[in-house]
């Protein structure tokens, strides 16, 4: 959106005032941050009185399609990531406990499946390329081995059209205010 305003921020230091939004959303963000409890109360610092906080992020990672992705990914590296990935949130009611711990009341929680489709292979590796943590992949290994290795990782998912169906990933969320 040309007219947008966009905003490089720390998830744990975000640049907004208090009580900034009426809605707040993080996807698949919340997992990554170096303290998890800190960001999701820099949400809450955001969020004005009576807002919504949905926080969402991959489900167990035996439900996600997508997981042969980040798989290729850490394997590619020569050392993996410290952390615990995507799924360091995805456990039975992980996600809904840190919430509570920084302080925010879950008003609704659950799961859908989300397909991922890609007409074609070169539409799915720029789309999947695109993040952060892979463009700091293809910076170590390079980009034609990262694609290589991300590309036959999904040889099972490609479709007799030439394009990529991840037709299986559960994604949980949270929706919480900054209530007690």
């Amino acid at each position: 959106m040309p007219d947008g305003d966009f905003r490089v921020g720390d998830l744990q230091e975000l640049p907004f005032a208090d009580g900034s939004f009426d809605a707040v959303v993080a996807a698949n963000s919340i997992q990554y941050a170096e303290d998890r409890i800190a960001a999701l109360k820099e949400l809450k610092r955001v969020s004005a009185p009576g807002a919504r906080i949905a926080v969402g992020l991959f489900g167990a990672a035996e439900r996600v399609d997508f997981r042969v992705v980040f798989d290729a990914f850490r394997d590619s590296l020569p050392v993996p990531p410290s952390g615990d990935g995507p799924f360091g949130l995805s456990g039975e009611g992980v996600l809904e406990g840190l919430v509570e711990q920084a302080g925010l009341r879950v008003v609704d929680r659950g799961e859908v499946d989300v397909p991922f489709v890609y007409d074609d292979i070169e539409t799915f590796w720029r789309g999947v390329v695109s993040g952060g943590p892979p463009q700091a992949a293809k910076e170590l290994v390079g980009e034609e081995a990262l694609k290589r290795a991300v590309l036959a990782a999904v040889s099972d998912f490609t479709t007799d059209l030439g394009g990529v169906r991840l037709e299986h990933n559960a994604f949980q969320y949270v929706v919480a205010t900054p209530g007690v």
